[in-house]
This record gives structure tokens, C-alpha cells and sequence, in this order.
């Protein structure tokens, strides 16, 4: 409702932490989970990741935090959490004690402050002789985020060990064909991915963690070698395909030894997708490229 306010908020540079619990957009009426409510907002401007468990969501909120109100980033950050699945799940958590907080994510001291004496305006009307000179230095904030949001996750792994990248491997490197994941789906594939190595399978997993700013040089380092990518995404470019999946198609354009992309869209409003469905598909998906036939998409599990 009223998305529009999200663009603002990313356009006023306001450091807004948001926990995106996804959810699927009707109709039909559907209060379960994938990724079409965070795809209706790609384009905000906003700082977005994804996370795979309880404990992720926890750590990437202090994250979040730290990010948004570092003085050379001031954007907005979205931490994208799938909705049941990690939202109305229990786990165990690790917590971080409050005195390591503190020392991580100070008090928060703003840029701009309203005050009767020093008046300002912001978020203003502006002509059409300024707005593309706005849009470009908003979109250079964006892409110039990605130090502080490194050094974030640096510092959190020397505060609690665990450590996160923009781009996230399991049992990649080398591999001949890769899926590619976002959110909670990258565990249940990771289990695809060990029953597929020990049936002899050459094939590995990308876990996508930033998207936004996207982190295109780390993910064309993750593809080295890579023959076959299938693209996992869990909404619906309505005509088209899998957003992410274009998004992906679009980085791999201009290599040269790029691999073939195969795109399945899964889990809409949080259908269950199990490890032997990644299996099927890795299947499926070999058998698509050797026959040519792998370029569109395919909605995957639908009854006929």
C-alpha cells in the first residue's frame, strides 16, 4: 500500500531500516510467501538483502542498522526475510550481548537536524531541468554503498564469527552447473546440491545475498567455469519470466564464455518445494540446454 513513500525514502537519503517480510500479492487473496512484494519495489532505490534462516535475520538487522546510518551511505535498507518460513518459525538464535552492540552500531548522530534557526526544505518540487541530475547522484549513492557494506559485514564477523558476502557459495567452485537462490530456497537446495554430488553430479550453488546494490563482479567471479546456471526465482515478470533470472541474463550478456541460463519459477505463495523438486529440475535443465531449448522460463510444479 502506498509504495510510493518507499521511493521517497531512498530519494531523501533517510536511513530507514525496514524488515521486508515477503509475502505474495493478490488476487487471488494470498497472505503466504515469495518474493513478488520485493520485486513490485526493485527499483526503489533502496539497499536490499536476502536472508536464509532466523539467525540471518537477526544479524542482518544490526547490519542493516550500521549500514544505513554510515554518514557516506544514508539510504534505506531493506533485509528481505521470507514470510512464514522464517517469519513464523522458531529456531535457536544466537544472540550478541549488548555491550558488543553498542561498540558495533553507536548511537546514531543525524546529518540534518530540524531546527527553527538553520530552516531547510527537502524532497521538494523540482523541474524537469534538475530531477535527471538528482535521479544520477541517488544512483551514484547506491552503487558507492558497497565499502561500508563490506566493512559492516567485516566487522560483524570479527564481533560474532559469522560471516556474510555479497555472493555466497556451496560446493561451487569448479562445478559445470550451478542453481542460483535467494532467500530460505538457497538451504533447501544446498540439500539438492549434496544429493547430487553423491549421485556423481558436477554441480554447486550461488546464494545471492545483496541485490541491491547488485554485485555483479563478485557474481561474475562465482560463475567462473560455469556451464549451466539455473536461475531459481520465486515471482513472476508477468510475459516475460523470472525477474532475477533477466536481471542475471543481462550481467552474462557481454561475456564471452558466459553459461547457458535455464529459469524456473518456484514456491509462489509459499507452495512447498522440496529437495528432490531441485533434483527434477537439475534434470530437466541439462536435458533443456543439450537440446536447445533452454532459452524462457518455466513455471514449475504446475498441475495440468
Amino acid at each position: 500500500m502506498m509504495s510510493e513513500i518507499v521511493f521517497i525514502a531512498s530519494a531523501m537519503r533517510l536511513p530507514v531500516v525496514m524488515a521486508l517480510v515477503n509475502r505474495s500479492l493478490s488476487s487471488p487473496l494470498s497472505i503466504w510467501n515469495d518474493h513478488s512484494d520485493v520485486m513490485m519495489i526493485r527499483d526503489s532505490g533502496w539497499i536490499q538483502v536476502f536472508v536464509e534462516n532466523g539467525q540471518e535475520a537477526y544479524d542482518h538487522m544490526f547490519w542493516a542498522f550500521r549500514a544505513a546510518e554510515d554518514h557516506g551511505v544514508l539510504l534505506p535498507v531493506a533485509v528481505n526475510m521470507d514470510g512464514f518460513i522464517l517469519s513464523h518459525v522458531i529456531e535457536p538464535i544466537e544472540y550478541v550481548e549488548q555491550d558488543k552492540i553498542a561498540k558495533y552500531l553507536p548511537v546514531y548522530e543525524p546529518v540534518h537536524r530540524l531546527h527553527p534557526d538553520k530552516p531547510l526544505t527537502m524532497g521538494a518540487f523540482a523541474m524537469p531541468e534538475l530531477f535527471t541530475e538528482t535521479k544520477k547522484a541517488q544512483d551514484e549513492a547506491l552503487l558507492g554503498s558497497m565499502p561500508a557494506l563490506l566493512k559492516a559485514w567485516d566487522d560483524w564477523k570479527e564481533l560474532t564469527g559469522r560471516e556474510y558476502k555479497p555472493v555466497e557459495t556451496y560446493k561451487a567452485d569448479g562445478a559445470k552447473t550451478i542453481f542460483l537462490a535467494m532467500g530460505s530456497m538457497g538451504e533447501t537446495a544446498s540439500v539438492a546440491v549434496d544429493a547430487l554430488r553423491e549421485a556423481g553430479e558436477d554441480v554447486g550453488l550461488i546464494k545471492l545475498r545483496l541485490f541491491r546494490p547488485f554485485p555483479a563482479e563478485e557474481l561474475k567471479a562465482a560463475l567462473a567455469g560455469c556451464e549451466n546456471l539455473v536461475v531459481i526465482d520465486r515471482a513472476v515478470s508477468f510475459g516475460f519470466g523470472g525477474p532475477v533470472a533477466a536481471e542475471v541474463k543481462s550481467l552474462l550478456y557481454s561475456m564471452d564464455d558466459r553459461p547457458q541460463v535455464v529459469n524456473y519459477i518456484v514456491g509462489l505463495a509459499g507452495r512447498d518445494v522440496q529437495p528432490e523438486a531441485f533434483e527434477d529440475m537439475f534434470t530437466k535443465a541439462k536435458a533443456k540446454i543439450a537440446a536447445g531449448e533452454q532459452d524462457g522460463y518455466e513455471i514449475y510444479g504446475v498441475r495440468e
